[in-house]
């Protein structure tokens, strides 16, 4: 028989599950799997999800273990243990629309108040931990704060309702488990996950209106860094710093 050990992990741009896949045949490959995970944990942070596996099949084949156990079907093998980790590094920092994914699973938003409560929930964030949520930068625009990410994957919706595809069972949003999957999986998953969730508890049930009126407030965010919008130039960046600073006055 054959003894294969197995790491396991997801990649969110790969969209499938990952693995590595090691025959055990002496201490030395025992040796190489113990340096591996070292390095996969030291580079990807202590609180990566990953699972390791160990399974005998007749032979050193992907398809043996497939065949000797389907909770490996449709699991994509990586060549290498520094591919492994460049692709799991990808998913450790969130994108703007990971966030926007997860809030649209739970309340229902056209893109301007998707835009705002996104936002608020980057400005959140950093005010009490100071880090950044997400990767996205934020600008500022006519009718508020707008994140890149989130404004090119809505934008066609206009005014409408945004309609992404949920599927209920037992009134929970079938949507909400991978969007709050990918957001566990980055790096402080869970410090994020618990601030978005205080800050839609906040600020969810506020209309997109209601919601304008708080990022437009004297000394707020905002306020401070659209000064310079003209018709030749309608944004600005909003800087760490101010949003740091000024979050502040738009709190409720």
């Amino acid at each position: 028989m054959i003894t294969h050990f197995i790491f396991l992990s997801s990649s969110y741009h790969l969209g499938t599950r990952i693995a590595l896949d090691y025959i055990v045949t002496d201490s030395r490959v025992q040796e190489k799997i113990k340096q591996h995970l070292d390095k996969i944990t030291k580079e990807c942070g202590k609180d990566v999800s990953i699972s390791t596996h160990m399974i005998q099949t007749d032979n050193t084949t992907w398809e043996s273990v497939c065949i000797a156990d389907h909770f490996f079907k449709d699991v994509k093998v990586i060549e290498s243990v520094d591919k492994f980790i460049r692709l799991i590094k990808k998913d450790r920092k969130l994108e703007g629309i990971d966030v926007a994914k997860y809030i649209l699973s739970k309340v229902k938003c056209t893109q301007l108040k998707l835009q705002k409560l996104v936002y608020f929930c980057f400005a959140d964030y950093l005010c009490d931990t100071g880090k950044e949520l997400f990767t996205d930068k934020i600008f500022a625009f006519k009718y508020g704060p707008v994140v890149e990410s989130v404004y090119k994957k809505y934008k066609e919706y206009g005014y409408k309702p945004i309609e992404e595809e949920t599927v209920n069972i037992d009134s929970i949003h079938i949507s909400e488990m991978p969007a709050k999957s990918r957001i566990l999986f980055a790096e402080d998953g869970t410090e994020k996950m618990i601030s978005i969730d205080k800050t839609l508890k906040k600020y969810g049930d506020l209309s997109a209106s209601e919601l304008v009126d708080l990022t437009h407030r004297e000394n707020a965010p905002w306020a401070q860094s659209s000064k310079n919008i003209s018709k030749l130039k309608p944004y600005s960046l909003m800087k760490l710093d101010t949003i740091r600073d000024c979050h502040k006055f738009e709190e409720i």
